[in-house]
């Protein structure tokens, strides 16, 4: 089982990595994991749906920035190593692409760095999303990425974790501020829009009894103001499902649960 082993890992306690591995049919998790990411799907029966369309959104981000050229990324929040993660989709339009993946979990580190421990373009580092300037300064990021060349930064399914709207402001300006012209940003976010308001109150109950922390759903405009001031490719912010889908969704409308954008600096 991962993370067993590691320093300062709580299989008691349910792990939001785990249970966004869980939601993709993953088995790097625990019963606490398993039974929190149950008690969601309960209320929210397209959880999972949302979890994978997500997925997919950040599959199809990458490889369209990678066939633009770009060929450094910054992964934040990574999560849980998975199919298609940033440096297999980058990788495969060009081998020498390089990818720092960044996040606070200990568990993910750990697992990371293993999977990782031959490829010498790709690393992972211990370091808090709302401290940017760790990540941007830390010396394995600076072996990596060239600043002064358009680097890809993603942030999915990551800033719903900052609570307070100011502070997510704050950490994606001072990211966006690091980035040389021509380098893209990459948000996904949680939103709440289509959900009734007492299932969202009862998920981030949920949700506060988690590694991170209770979740801060973000209506569409507050997630584009994360995009003040850049280029919002087309076709803009709108359901990851629909962000340049190769077909459209199939079966019946799911709600919106995950709202999707890429721009460029």
């Amino acid at each position: 089982m991962v993370g067993e082993g590691v320093d300062g890992v709580d299989p008691e306690t349910p792990n939001v990595a785990r249970m966004y591995d869980y939601y993709l049919g993953g088995k790097d998790n625990f019963a606490a994991d398993r039974e929190a990411a149950a008690r969601i799907m309960k209320i929210m029966p397209h959880a999972a749906e949302w979890v994978r369309s997500n997925r997919g959104f950040l599959a199809r981000a990458v490889r369209l920035l990678a066939e633009s050229g770009i060929r450094q990324f910054i992964d934040i929040g990574t999560g849980l190593p998975t199919q298609d993660s940033v440096h297999q989709v980058a990788g495969r339009i060009d081998p020498e692409s390089r990818v720092v993946y960044v996040d606070v979990d200990p568990v993910v580190v750990s697992h990371g760095r293993a999977l990782l421990a031959t490829d010498e373009r790709s690393t992972v580092i211990r370091a808090d999303l709302r401290r940017p300037d760790d990540i941007l300064s830390h010396p394995e990021t600076r072996a990596l990425i060239d600043f002064d060349r358009p680097v890809g930064v993603l942030l999915v399914a990551v800033l719903q974790f900052v609570p307070d709207d100011r502070e997510a402001a704050d950490v994606v300006a001072r990211l966006r501020a690091a980035l040389a012209p021509g380098s893209h940003l990459v948000i996904s976010h949680i939103t709440a829009d289509e959900v009734a308001p007492d299932v969202v109150g009862e998920g981030r109950e949920i949700y506060a009894t988690t590694s991170l922390g209770s979740i801060t759903p973000r209506s569409p405009a507050r997630v584009a103001a994360f995009f003040e001031g850049l280029e919002l490719l087309e076709p803009g912010l709108v359901g990851v499902e629909h962000w340049r889908a190769e077909e459209p969704p199939s079966g019946d409308r799911v709600p919106l649960g995950f709202l999707g954008a890429v721009a460029r600096r």
